[in-house]
């Protein structure tokens, strides 16, 4: 029954370490997006998104990666092992 309450923990504690906006983004880059595609996923302008991701990327959390004329960002492994609330 613990088991079920880990995601919950794991997004209050990177809500505690990022702030809201930002560990919900990281929480989203499971699978690759870009600037804008998150944007308009969390309602936000992509200068917001883009500010966010830059801190996350500078913190080693995120990778980016040209894809013809779009960035696509994705976790990078320190921000899956947050994600997944491991400290190994």
């Amino acid at each position: 029954m613990a088991e079920g309450h880990a995601p919950a923990r794991v997004h209050r504690s990177l809500q505690r370490l990022l702030g809201r906006p930002r560990a919900r983004l990281l929480l989203l880059l499971a699978e690759p997006a870009s600037t804008t595609e998150l944007a308009h996923r969390i309602g936000v302008t992509p200068s917001a998104v883009s500010q966010h991701l830059s801190v996350l990327h500078r913190a080693r959390l995120t990778r980016r990666v040209r894809h013809g004329r779009n960035v696509l960002y994705s976790r990078a492994p320190l921000g899956d092992q947050l994600c997944d609330g491991t400290s190994d």
